[in-house]
């Protein structure tokens, strides 16, 4: 089973990029299921109804976010109401939406996809490593394949978690890793226009972010998972422009 993970899709750039290569992924690298973290996908930040509607209509199977989740006050209900669009597990339970979900893949195969938040450098949330505990403790004894999107900014707590959960492709068969990269406008900082962001580090003063728009590349990674055991055989970066 081939697993495709594409990294922050940022903006509309992001969107386009995005759109003009899965299919051609799909169908060179016989992928049989996709996942989008989709974040920074309206405007760069947060996502609507609309646009997650659009990102699932092309084929993807299930969106992730993060901290950004929150910045669209009209995705909020929908969070209850479509359950491809995960937000971090590790919010309070009093927040709509959910942290996991278990799909088919196009093998007949039962996947589960796991969405979990850090905590260094960002809000003080509950405990991601617990939530994965947690979260993996409520999945059916039959699911053997498990893929963890952790949305953070230290690479330390990325990289432990991935240790916690077993690591890169090590003994026990676990595929990590840090940052899959962005999707969405290469000339930029992280997905907004340079200018905006060079001002607010030179002046220290709140500065309106516009999204970039040149140069897209999509970004993401290949998974090859045995179903029948859930062990990585291989990760491979993935990278169009």
């Amino acid at each position: 089973m081939k697993i495709l993970f594409i990294g922050d899709l940022v903006a509309r750039a992001g969107r386009e990029i995005l759109h003009e290569h899965l299919d051609s992924i799909r169908e060179s690298m016989g992928i049989d299921l996709v996942i989008v973290n989709c974040e920074n996908a309206a405007a760069g930040f947060g996502v609507t109804p609309k646009i997650a509607d659009e990102l699932l209509s092309w084929g993807v199977d299930v969106l992730t976010s993060g901290n950004h989740i929150w910045d669209r006050k009209e995705v909020l209900p929908y969070l209850d109401t479509e359950p491809r669009l995960l937000r971090p597990a590790n919010y309070p339970a009093i927040n709509p939406g959910r942290g996991s979900i278990v799909i088919q893949a196009r093998t007949g195969d039962s996947v589960a996809v796991l969405n979990v938040q850090g905590r260094v450098f960002m809000p003080s949330i509950d405990d991601p490593f617990r939530a994965v505990d947690e979260e993996l403790e409520r999945l059916p004894e039959d699911v053997r394949v498990i893929v963890v999107d952790m949305h953070a900014e230290a690479t330390a707590e990325k990289v432990a978690i991935g240790w916690y959960l077993d690591g890169r492709v090590l003994p026990e068969g676990t595929a990590y890793q840090t940052d899959v990269g962005m999707t969405g406008p290469f000339r930029s900082v992280i997905g907004v226009e340079a200018k905006g962001a060079i001002e607010r580090f030179l002046k220290q003063v709140p500065v309106r972010f516009e999204p970039a728009s040149e140069d897209a590349r999509l970004n993401g990674a290949v998974i090859d998972v045995d179903p029948k055991t859930g062990k990585a055989r291989s990760i491979e970066r993935v990278c169009r422009q």
